[in-house]
């Protein structure tokens, strides 16, 4: 399928994509629901208004996606199905009314991308048995360095959804309690190792009851879609804090995630096998068919004085060992319910090399061996000023299916 709005093999939003987001413009700045189709941004309000959407205009003048999520799967894919034929190359209806295209398309360098969703509820899992093993090597017992439960359940810990930031929000360095290695007390002051997870996380689009449990075999049809996701961290904090109930204030500062929700119809195509699970899983999280997706992962880092990023890291989430459907059956087996917007980090993304481990954590195994980059620098962990990008997609043939980029600048700590 081939749409009359260029879109470059290289692009991430050609017409097998059409994402969904939250944008506004300086001409009409209250925020509305959008798609991605090339290097434009398709106004769902405006095209709802010139009567070729059979949703009314109010359900995309709103300033997140929940009023739409809310209306069911079938109007999610309804509704993506009726933007496709209208995009398409030969369909006349849009493309050749001028006055109409004019309303309908803005471009994306002049819209700003706003968070797509209110988000109720954030869960972040744990799922890349490459990233656990990594962890557990260094901070524990490197022949026995995935604890006895990981191989039995998804581990993950709920986080702060309040602190879930579109990308390009400039965040600023944390403070805390961090105890110094030779030190007998702990002392209060910046996070001194901050650090990066590249992560993806899925957005509830179904919501289950409280009580009911999500089926493995229906868990799919409860996910909306995929962003792009930068768990930031800061090392120092979490290591101090984190015995014996996990991450708090080393996690809870920010939360990145890219403006564009790729649907599940979208990465359909790019299913593939995940990693062989043993020992078997217990029967609610028994799997079938491909639960995995082959999406290209890619960590840039850029220092506040160079011109040009740097790639440091390139995996793929198709290494992932628990999947998305096992991370929701799991996380609602006690009952617990969803809700439409929750957000369910994927964990960091690592692959088996060096170059493709998700963290600076790995990438320099806790500072002892720091990155050497093309301005001549190093870095253990991120320093003030430096910017994190993150970008993924799927390669189809002679196209892409992708997230976009989700970004962030550091700024100094208060104070």
């Amino acid at each position: 399928m081939k749409s009359f709005v260029p879109a470059p093999p290289e692009s991430h939003f050609p017409i097998q994509n059409l994402p969904f987001g939250v944008f506004s413009t300086a001409a009409n700045p209250a925020p509305r629901v959008g798609v991605a189709i090339g290097d434009q941004v398709l106004d769902l309000a405006a095209l709802a208004e010139s009567g070729l959407l059979t949703l009314s205009r109010e359900v995309f003048r709103q300033p997140t996606l929940n009023a739409f999520i809310a209306l069911g799967r079938q109007t999610w894919r309804s509704t993506r199905a009726s933007i496709s034929e209208l995009l398409r190359h030969d369909n006349l209806q849009l493309r050749d009314n001028q006055a109409l295209r004019d309303k309908v398309f803005v471009a994306q360098e002049q819209a700003t991308l706003h968070l797509p969703l209110e988000i109720p509820g954030y869960t972040d899992f744990y799922s890349s048995k490459e990233h656990a093993t990594n962890v557990g090597s260094m901070f524990r017992d490197p022949a026995n360095a995935l604890l006895p439960n990981w191989l039995h359940i998804p581990i993950g810990y709920n986080g702060r959804a309040s602190s879930v930031v579109v990308s390009g929000t400039p965040l600023q360095r944390p403070m805390g309690q961090l105890k110094l290695p030779d030190a007998d007390a702990p002392v209060f002051g910046a996070c001194r190792k901050l650090d990066f997870e590249l992560e993806t996380g899925f957005i509830i689009g179904q919501p289950n009851a409280l009580g009911e449990p999500i089926d493995i075999a229906n868990a799919e049809q409860h996910i909306f879609g995929m962003v792009l996701l930068n768990d930031w961290s800061a090392r120092d904090l979490q290591q101090w804090e984190y015995v014996p109930l996990g991450p708090f204030n080393s996690k809870s500062f920010a939360t990145s995630i890219s403006p564009w929700v790729v649907t599940m119809d979208a990465l359909e195509p790019f299913r593939v096998d995940s990693p062989a699970q043993q020992p078997q899983p217990l029967p609610y999280l028994q799997q079938s068919g491909k639960n995995g997706y082959d999406i290209t992962l890619e960590v840039a880092l850029q220092p506040g004085a160079v011109a040009q990023p740097q790639t440091i890291c390139r995996t793929n989430f198709k290494a992932m060992y628990w999947t998305m459907v096992q991370q929701l059956a799991h996380h609602t087996v006690s009952g617990c319910n969803t809700r439409i917007g929750d957000l369910m980090g994927s964990g960091t993304i690592s692959g088996s090399t060096p170059e493709a481990y998700g963290s600076l954590l790995e990438l320099t195994w806790n500072g002892k061996n720091p990155l050497s980059l093309a301005d001549g620098s190093q870095r253990s962990f991120i320093q003030d000023g430096d910017e994190v990008a993150m970008t993924g997609w799927c390669q189809g043939d002679g196209y892409r299916v992708g997230f976009g980029v989700v970004s962030g600048k550091i700024l100094p700590a208060r104070g």
